[in-house]
């Protein structure tokens, strides 16, 4: 029963994540937390973190680290085929109508008009894993954020990064490396 629990729920974040890795977090995140319970919100976090810092889509990453923890080796095998199946369906089932009717304006509409929620789904994964990284708190949103929960530590190398990234064009991945450092002094010694 768990591995058709596990098959179903990453069939349907790759069945629905339209726009790559960072618009499936919401879906993940609400099959693994809210749904299944298969993980707590600090485990989260650190799945994703894995998930972007290994090779591959944070999608198939995900589902393979979150398949292991719930039934160990063959639970990462069926995630990982629960959350491709439904992109090689798709793919090569709008491949062959793309290269049939491409230059239909009916088509191009629908692909401008799928961007925004794109963009929204990314904006969503974003604010749910900076209120993650800024606030103590795990359970804190949008709309019960207390100036006392906040992680003083955390703004700060969210804020370095940034500006390390945006104004010296810094690899992402010695931004990576480099806070990840500072939270071992940081979160590790005091």
């Amino acid at each position: 029963m768990i591995y058709w629990e596990i098959f179903w729920s990453f069939f349907q974040i790759g069945l629905f994540s339209i726009g790559g890795g960072y618009a499936a977090l919401p879906l993940i995140e609400n099959q693994v937390l809210e749904i299944h319970q298969w993980l707590s919100m600090a485990e989260f976090a650190d799945l994703l973190t894995i998930s972007q810092m290994t090779p591959g889509p944070i999608a198939l990453n995900a589902s393979t680290f979150v398949g292991t923890k719930v039934a160990g080796l063959p639970g990462a095998i069926i995630a990982t085929i629960g959350c491709v199946t439904p992109s090689c369906i798709i793919v090569l089932t709008l491949s062959y109508f793309y290269f049939k009717y491409k230059n239909l304006s009916s088509i191009q509409g629908i692909l401008k008009g799928l961007r925004p929620a794109v963009v929204s789904l990314i904006a969503s994964a974003g604010i749910s894993i900076l209120l993650l990284a800024i606030f103590k708190n795990e359970e804190t949103t949008l709309f019960n954020m207390q100036l006392t929960d906040i992680n003083i530590p955390s703004i700060i190398m969210v804020v370095l990064g940034v500006l390390i990234l945006r104004k010296y064009k810094t690899d992402s991945i010695l931004v990576m490396i480099g806070t990840g450092l500072i939270g071992i002094i940081v979160y590790g010694v005091l």
